[in-house]
């Protein structure tokens, strides 16, 4: 297939068609990358982040938001394409996992596909994109808290974003973006909220 004809394909179309490909049980984050050709920036961010959404799973989050990481702050210089290291482009996920993760996400990309469209696409685009960049660093960074349940607020937000980069969808981004920066603030005051009841118990 041609990269015209991959690009004119629905996002939950191409995820399925990338699980359908995979010539091996396991491939790389490099096999990942190089099929996703010009839409592999919004793709491969929805790929990382998809499997953080999934509730009190420990592990695979923390593997996938270091390459996640990399790829916002990539977008915060004005990289076009994406690229990983070495370390990071041999890690390996299995074939039936992106078949999973696809069955698993596709209606839910077909409802925001349904009603996605260009609309304030600048935020897309530079040099506002790497605005957004800064907040999908500060949304990898949360997801890496080795706490239960704190990577399901923040993946999902990934996702929304990475929807609306791929879909021109400014409306998106900024859902994305309110969800992911209040999600901060919670940690943040959080935080501080315990921190202070600690230190009032200790005398401190």
């Amino acid at each position: 297939m041609t990269t015209s004809a991959h690009s004119d394909l629905a996002i939950s179309q191409q995820l399925a068609q990338l699980a359908a490909n995979a010539p091996d049980e396991t491939v790389t984050l490099d096999w990942v990358l190089h099929h996703l050709n010009e839409r592999a920036f919004g793709l491969f961010l929805l790929v990382l982040a998809l499997p953080c959404c999934i509730p009190f799973l420990y592990g695979i989050p923390q593997v996938v938001a270091l390459p996640l990481m990399l790829v916002s702050i990539q977008i915060v210089f004005g990289r076009r394409l994406p690229w990983l290291p070495a370390k990071l482009g041999a890690r390996t996920v299995t074939q039936a996992g992106l078949q999973s993760l696809s069955d698993r996400a596709g209606p839910w990309l077909r409802k925001i596909e349904a009603i996605s469209h260009p609309r304030l696409s600048a935020l897309s685009r530079p040099p506002m994109d790497r605005l957004v960049g800064i907040g999908l660093v500060l949304f990898s960074a949360s997801i890496l808290v080795p706490l239960p349940g704190t990577n399901s607020v923040p993946g999902m937000a990934v996702v929304i974003i990475s929807m609306g980069l791929l879909q021109r969808d400014g409306i998106l981004i900024l859902l994305g973006l309110l969800l992911g920066t209040a999600w901060i603030a919670t940690l943040i005051i959080a935080g501080a909220t315990l921190a202070t009841l600690l230190r009032g118990w200790l005398g401190i």
